[in-house]
């Protein structure tokens, strides 16, 4: 089938709305022969007279009348799909499910006064926070999830990304553990103790591992676990030494009104590490639609609230 002008939309509006030629041509800014050969078209399109004389006036056929309003209709619906409206959406009656891919250590650091926020501006919202066994762009390209959280890896050059927090690692042990009793903390007392580490893709070294072997040291790994809370469970109940994340240490303290303070001890690292970049991540497609703005906004506020950028 052979495609339709929808130029010829625009011209049928304004001629079914000013019924007439003269009328309608002034108001496209096109000479009465160019709106009559226009008019001809729509005929031959439409298969209908639209517009007969009447003595010296032109009058709307029957069917004319008829699909004045949908033509109407049709039109404004056309316009605001090519110019889509920026108005800000009212959040109090937004009822959607948002997916944000995030690893466990997120969901347990800033899951809840995330989730306090958006219900509170917009109550019928939904978050789903979803695990992330890999880094990989498709979610967010095919729409199955609307924000990553975490560190930048290979995600496609089109993927936008904002900076949320840096992080930094601490060493964690549970209250009585020989590390916090016995004095300060060397890289040598460090290593003297086993480790369990947390990891996704079963990797047991990392940055910490490297700045030992700079000083002729290395841990002992005992465990790999698949998120820093089980890292921190296994370090509670045991002598072994966990990794985890300052945001998280904080967090998860707050969160148990002091009572992590009596069963866990954060303490620096004795070796340097680089701090880490935690950023949230989307495609361009949802760049400027409102309702996704508003959401990353949010993100954006509630991390710098716990930790400042």
């Amino acid at each position: 089938m052979p495609e339709t002008d929808l130029n010829l939309l625009i011209a049928l509006e304004t001629l079914l709305d000013d019924g007439s030629v003269a009328g309608a041509a002034r108001r496209l800014g096109l000479s009465a022969s160019a709106m009559s050969r226009t008019l001809a078209r729509l005929r031959a399109t439409t298969g209908d007279p639209l517009l007969v004389r009447a003595g010296r006036e032109m009058v709307l056929t029957p069917y004319a009348e008829a699909i004045r309003e949908r033509t109407r209709s049709a039109l404004c619906e056309a316009r605001a799909v090519l110019r889509p409206s920026h108005t800000e959406p009212d959040l109090s009656t937004l009822r959607q499910t948002f997916t944000i891919r995030a690893n466990d250590g997120f969901v347990e650091a800033f899951g809840s006064p995330l989730i306090a926020a958006a219900i509170k501006i917009a109550p019928h919202v939904r978050l789903r926070f979803a695990s992330k066994p890999e880094k990989n762009a498709n979610p967010l390209r095919d729409g199955s999830a609307d924000l990553e959280i975490g560190v930048l890896g290979e995600m496609g050059p089109e993927v936008r990304l904002q900076a949320l927090f840096r992080d930094r690692f601490m060493g964690v042990v549970r209250k009585g553990h020989p590390l916090e009793r016995d004095g300060g903390i060397t890289a040598e007392r460090y290593v003297a103790f086993g480790h369990v580490v947390a990891s996704r893709r079963a990797n047991a070294s990392g940055p910490v591992d490297d700045a030992l072997a700079l000083l002729g040291l290395e841990r002992t790994i005992v465990a790999v676990v698949p998120g820093f809370p089980a890292a921190l469970a296994v370090a509670r109940m045991s002598d072994l030494v966990a990794l985890v994340p300052a945001s998280f240490v904080g967090a998860h303290t707050a969160c148990r009104e002091g009572a992590a303070s009596a069963d866990i001890h954060a303490f620096e690292l004795p070796v340097a590490t680089q701090q880490i970049t935690v950023s949230q991540m989307w495609h361009p497609r949802v760049e400027v639609d409102p309702v996704h703005r508003w959401l990353r906004q949010l993100v954006l506020s509630v991390c710098r609230q716990q930790v400042p950028l």
